[in-house]
This record gives structure tokens, sequence and C-alpha cells, in this order.
């Protein structure tokens, strides 16, 4: 999903359900707000189902398993191509750039940051280090790689796009891979780092295209496509992880 994020003054509330469809048992969130329709919506956290607040139990369980196949499909979809799932130990294999590199724990050294060597990534945090410490100094490290390269993209394609952001920061968020403000912040999720390069380009040049166009109209569709022609490609594949718009 791209954009800025708005908080709702609508009350919701959230339900955590199971339901069975096409003989798999299916966790669900169920969240009822003042909306006027029943809506699916699935991501890195699952099925998600949002329906008014006065939705009866029997228009719900008839929307669900219209929609059966659909959730299956995309469910099983979303899983296959999720990124697994990291074992923060020695020897364990990482992510980046859609390359795979492996841990090595070795020993502390003040001040040390992990560092690549080759295929590897040395990790100073001591042989004995437990998983919280290992997650927490890969992470970091991921961190600054990642605002590394998202900087050297926007300073490759702002000239093309004629486009300056006031700052390029990072993200945490759980359902955006980018966003830009009206102050012209662009912020990018640093997991994008795991990424293959060409979805990082693409969330780049979206996200830069809001510079231009603050919406989703065609101009701005048109402004994306000049600096990524294939951009339908790289928008279906990255929705394929999980987050979409």
């Amino acid at each position: 999903m791209f954009g800025s994020s708005r908080k709702s003054a609508v009350p919701i509330t959230v339900e955590q359900r199971t339901l069975q469809l096409l003989d798999k048992q299916i966790p669900y969130t169920l969240k009822r707000s003042k909306r006027r329709t029943i809506g699916l919506r699935i991501d890195d956290r699952g099925l998600t189902v949002s329906v008014p607040l006065r939705a009866s139990e029997k228009w719900l369980h008839s929307v669900l398993l219209e929609k059966a196949d659909w959730v299956v499909e995309k469910l099983d979809g979303w899983q296959s191509k999720k990124a697994p799932v990291i074992e923060w130990r020695d020897e364990a294999s990482i992510p980046f750039r859609a390359e795979t590199f492996v841990l090595q724990l070795v020993p502390k050294v003040r001040g040390a940051a992990p560092r690549l060597q080759e295929d590897v990534l040395l990790v100073p945090v001591g042989e004995d280090a437990d998983a919280a410490r290992i997650e927490k100094a890969v992470t970091a490290w991921y961190r600054i790689e990642a605002l590394r390269v998202f900087e050297e993209c926007v300073d490759h394609f702002s000239p093309l796009m004629s486009v300056s952001p006031s700052a390029v920061k990072l993200s945490s968020a759980r359902t955006q891979w980018g966003s830009c403000t009206v102050r012209g912040v662009v912020r990018l999720n640093w997991q994008l780092v795991k990424m293959p390069l060409h979805l990082i380009d693409y969330v780049v040049v979206h996200e830069l295209a809001h510079l231009v166009e603050m919406n989703h109209s065609a101009a701005f569709w048109r402004v994306v496509e000049s600096a990524c022609p294939d951009y339908k490609r790289c928008r279906k594949e990255l929705h394929s992880y999980g987050i979409a718009e």
C-alpha cells in the first residue's frame, strides 16, 4: 500500500475468529465499523474481513462461502511467496536485495558493526549470543543498508523525474511499502532492502511520482511509467509479497 495513512474517527470493533472454508480452518480478523459493504483483504497478517456494524452473521457467512475459492487461493499464494522466517543463529541464511547471505557470529569488538564478506555477514556479537542480540544487530545493519540503497535510488531517479524530496526516511509500517507527505518527505519500508532491486526502484519511483501528482490518477501513473516502463509487472510482483495498494 502506498500513500499516507490516516486515522479514522469512526469506532471500530475487532474480533479474532476461525472459519472452515474448503476443508481448511481459516483464522481471520473481523472488523466492524460504519461502512456499508463487506470487504475482504489478505496481507502479511492473513485474512481481514471488514463489515458494517449491524451486518448479520448470516450475511457475513454467505459472503465468506461465496468467496471461499478466492480466499483460499490468495492465502495459499501469499504463503508460498512469503519470505521465510529468519532463524537468528550462527550459519542461518538471510535475504538481502534478493540474494542469500549466511550469518557468521564472530567475537565482540567494541563499536564494531556487522559487515559483508563475500556471501557471509560477519556479526560481532560473540559466538554465544542469544537470538535477541543477533536479531538486534542484524536489523540495525539492515536499516543502515536500506537507507544507503534507498538514497542511491532516489539520487538516480529524482533528476529523471524532475523532483526533489525534502527528506528520505525509513519506516517500519506493516501495511505500506512507502509513503510521501505533502511536504515532500518520502518514507520507505526498510524491509524492502531484502527484495530485488527492480522492486525497490519501483517503490521509489512510485513515491517520487507523488511529488508531481498526490493521488493515484491516470496522470500519476503516467509519471510512474515515464521512469519505470514495466511498473505494471513490478506492481503485480510486489503485491505477491502481501502488502497491496
